[in-house]
């Protein structure tokens, strides 16, 4: 199948990837029941087929299912790990029932050999730090991913849900390749600054829920009316941890 996907530029730090990414959490519950470990890995494989190269986990979902699930795809076709640009998260993990976030380097490097564990890697191409934590400085945070990009086991860094200051002083230690946030029609509270700096300092811009949840998918959409297990019931506050 031809590719239908464009290419482009993720940032100002050589990093290429498809346009449209594949975000891969809601194979891993989320959104309802579990679906068939078969059909995902199928879904994937049909992804990149098409040209959607770009592909999202984090250990933190399941957890650490959706990594292992990943593993399994890219293993199961022959020269896929060549085709895909593939992005992973660390920093945040459930700790009786609750979300914790860590960026102490002792943590950050653990995570990071976990990851690359589960998806039977040698290198992930963008690692990012899923929450900041605001107990551990940034410039501690970076200076651990930094030696992690010297080692050659994650090739460009990224951080998610970080404000504007948070980027300005990570990128002063490393360069930052992207930044992933919320954004879409009914969040746009980021336009107002953190995007004004990720343009002025060359960083790539990765929007997850550019659809809303999927309220703004086709078909009408009641909270009340998803399934048990799927996190839109439970608010956004919640949901903006795990994202």
């Amino acid at each position: 199948m031809a590719a239908a996907v464009k290419r482009i530029k993720l940032g100002s730090q050589g990093l290429e990837v498809s346009a449209q990414g594949l975000g891969c959490m809601g194979m891993s519950g989320c959104y309802g029941p579990l679906k068939p470990e078969s059909d995902m890995i199928t879904l994937i494989h049909h992804a990149i087929d098409t040209g959607v190269t770009f592909l999202d986990t984090s250990d933190v979902y399941g957890p650490h299912t959706n990594e292992i699930l990943l593993g399994k795809a890219l293993k199961a076709g022959s020269g896929l790990r060549e085709e895909v640009e593939l992005a992973t998260k660390f920093g945040a993990s459930f700790q009786d029932g609750k979300i914790e976030i860590r960026g102490d380097p002792v943590y950050v490097r653990a995570a990071c050999e976990g990851s690359l564990k589960r998806l039977q890697l040698d290198c992930v191409d963008l690692y990012y730090q899923h929450r900041i934590d605001t107990n551990v400085p940034i410039e501690v945070t970076m200076g651990e991913l930094k030696k992690l990009v010297e080692e050659g086991k994650i090739k460009y860094i990224g951080l998610s849900e970080a404000c504007a200051s948070t980027i300005r002083r990570a990128h002063a230690i490393h360069p930052v390749t992207a930044v992933q946030l919320e954004w879409s029609l009914w969040s746009r509270d980021v336009e107002e600054e953190i995007v004004p700096t990720c343009r002025e300092l060359g960083i790539g811009i990765v929007a997850y829920s550019p659809l809303g949840r999927g309220f703004f998918s086709s078909g009408p959409k009641l909270a009340e009316s998803f399934s048990e297990g799927d996190f839109r019931k439970v608010g956004t506050a919640v949901n903006n941890q795990l994202c």
